[in-house]
């Protein structure tokens, strides 16, 4: 096997809850989705695209978390048609070069799975099942309980639904406008989130995956001070754990100091986010919205005291978010290169 070798750069968390959604997607083309699609068409497809996501965790821990990421971002703005992989042109800004979408990363981590699966099946795997099967692969090398053969054969905290093909259309000014902000109260996610089709729960549990990775100083600084003209501090965070962050983020322009979405575990995916939304620790303020409404509250407890539970939803959570809007059949294309239309 490869070393890999492409250095894949700093390493963000999935911040702001953008990419915590789970939508019902139109049952045309949802229905065309299923798990093992290309069995026939390119066999090796998931196995190649697991060897190179191995390969990159191996090399860098933080991956996890921006692959992960990559999914949900890909989901959020046009469904999950491979859209955010798109390079802006001279005629358009794509959704890559939105203002929300400027951390993204591992977009190297994909091109060299693209790569490989054209040479092996030329034409046949699309940009956007690669993001979910890479998201898939990436939570579960992260999961203690999968990677120990504790939970199911296969190494897979949940299987994939695949099928997908790609978009031709990526807009920045879609994904300033569709994806949530981290600073959202409560009913203002509720109420983006249902306007896609999304639920509570799906909401909650993949709020989960900011058990991953790590964030930067300017998005928290608004947190640490000047949170409102009455309150210098974001009231919702823990005082002690506020000072720590600012000890750590001293300047508001600090782009390069990295604070850890769970400390001490922001490479290991398992239910310990929820512990510190109920403590008032979670790294964003839309983590703790979680808390002001009565039916998440109750959601972030049980998550809190059963991880069973929580791994088990979270990958039928992936799987509803998966289903989003997506493009099948004789719908898009299957992009040669990820990064630019056909």
């Amino acid at each position: 096997m490869t070393k890999w070798v492409p250095p894949l750069g700093l390493r963000f968390s999935l911040p702001p809850l953008l990419l915590l959604a789970a939508v019902i997607a139109p049952v045309h083309a949802y229905g065309k989705l299923k798990v093992g699609f290309y069995r026939q068409s390119c066999p090796d497809a998931e196995a190649i695209v697991r060897r190179i996501v191995t390969m990159a965790v191996e090399d860098d821990l933080t991956v996890t978390a921006p692959l992960l990421r990559l999914h949900f971002h890909d989901c959020f703005v046009r469904g999950c048609d491979g859209s955010v992989l798109l390079n802006s042109t001279k005629t358009n800004i794509a959704e890559r070069d939105a203002k929300p979408n400027l951390t993204l990363d591992a977009f190297n981590v994909i091109d060299a799975i693209k790569e490989k699966l054209e040479k092996k099946c030329p034409g046949t795997v699309s940009c956007a099942d690669i993001l979910a099967v890479a998201a898939r692969d990436a939570v579960s090398l992260a999961t203690k309980v999968v990677t120990k053969g504790e939970w199911r054969e296969g190494g897979n905290l949940y299987e994939v639904e695949t099928g997908r093909r790609d978009g031709r259309v990526s807009s920045a000014k879609e994904a300033a406008e569709e994806l949530p902000d981290s600073f959202d109260e409560i009913q203002k996610l509720i109420k983006r989130f249902k306007s896609k089709g999304l639920g509570i729960k799906d909401l909650v549990v993949l709020s989960g995956a900011h058990a991953l990775g790590n964030s930067h100083c300017p998005s928290l600084e608004k947190r640490l001070r000047n949170f409102t003209a009455e309150d210098d501090m974001d009231p919702t965070l823990d005082k002690t754990y506020a000072a720590t962050l600012k000890q750590q983020c001293t300047s508001p322009d600090d782009n390069v100091t990295e604070v850890q979405m769970v400390p001490g575990r922001s490479s290991t995916f398992d239910s310990t986010y929820y512990r510190l939304v109920k403590e008032n620790k979670g790294l964003f303020h839309s983590d703790e919205a979680l808390l002001s409404n009565g039916a998440t509250k109750m959601l972030v407890y049980g998550y809190m005291s059963s991880e069973k539970r929580f791994l088990k939803d979270f990958g039928v959570s992936m799987v509803n978010m998966g289903r989003a809007d997506v493009l099948a059949g004789s719908e898009g294309e299957i992009r040669r290169t990820c990064a630019v239309l056909n």
